[in-house]
């Protein structure tokens, strides 16, 4: 497995994103933990979680609760896996995804996630989106007293711009180790916020990287500069022998060497397949292709 650097950690390309998991459409938890258990075969040393990660209404905590469970039953070695969690969202009976940034939700939201995972510290703890109802530096002041505390070990921000990004890497200095930002073939909006982090030293984690590889919205003719072009991700794929979204992740990899997609899976053969992307190369060719392959704006 190819590894990158987030933080003061080495950890592998490809991770995994346990949200699948938990919410709607969630396998049965023999399932779900044979899907960590094959990421964790694979190289996989990076997972991505969340305490909203839970069916609408229930109570927050189900996907940290299950990513302790399944490193706990897991029979190889797991002190090099790093588990990134996030605080600062909700999800109630309706379904929608509630916003809370106040420091003293997320500090109490940081201290739960800590019981559940059942470590020492949290290795990675993110805000998951900023609240507009609090002031942004108010929300990573929190991180900055979770740090001092020793309450987590590492500081990211999520679903943040140039200018948060910024913010968020004065207050938190070096401790600020990544970004995890909307990015696929299909959402590419935040190019300026994959640059700023290369130029900081912090990772950034895309989510739903996969997003525009299915063959409704890529097999037919994308327009490119005037030109109708086919979906190129799954042409390589055909020609490479490879599926669809080893071809995606392994042109986000391309992107810079700040990036570690963190792909969702719900059954072992998916994050099999998508780990499998960190040895596939991919030629000048190939990447002029996908770069050109269409674009669209962020959703609101």
């Amino acid at each position: 497995m190819l590894h990158r650097t987030l933080g003061s950690h080495r950890v592998s390309a490809i991770g995994l994103g346990l949200m699948p998991l938990s919410i709607e459409g969630r396998p049965d938890e023999k399932r779900a933990v044979a899907t960590v258990h094959a990421a964790l075969d694979s190289g996989v040393t990076l997972l991505d979680t969340a305490d909203s990660y839970h069916l609408p209404g229930d109570g927050p905590g189900h996907n940290e609760l299950l990513a302790a469970r399944a490193l706990a039953a897991y029979g190889g070695a797991t002190d090099v896996v790093l588990v990134a969690t996030k605080g600062g969202r909700g999800r109630p009976a309706d379904g929608s995804w509630t916003v809370n940034g106040d420091p003293r939700h997320l500090k109490a939201a940081a201290e739960a996630s800590l019981r559940r995972l059942g470590v020492e510290a949290i290795g990675l703890y993110q805000l998951h989106k900023p609240d507009p109802a609090v002031p942004f530096e108010e929300s990573v002041g929190a991180l900055r007293d979770l740090l001092d505390e020793g309450t987590i070990r590492l500081a990211g921000i999520s679903n943040t711009d140039v200018d948060q990004i910024r913010a968020a890497h004065r207050i938190l200095g070096d401790r600020l180790v990544s970004v995890q930002n909307r990015y696929s073939p299909a959402v590419r909006d935040s190019e300026a916020e994959l640059r700023l982090c290369a130029e900081l030293g912090l990772a950034f984690l895309p989510w739903s990287p996969l997003g525009g590889i299915s063959r409704s919205s890529l097999d037919g003719p994308s327009r490119v500069g005037g030109e109708a072009r086919p979906g190129a991700f799954h042409a390589i794929a055909a020609e490479r022998g490879v599926s669809p979204q080893q071809v995606a992740l392994a042109w986000l990899l391309a992107r810079s060497p700040a990036v570690i997609p963190i792909p969702g899976a719900s059954r072992p053969e998916t994050i099999r397949d998508s780990a499998a992307a960190a040895d596939l190369a991919l030629s000048t060719q190939d990447l002029t292709r996908l770069n050109g392959t269409s674009v669209t704006a962020r959703p609101a």
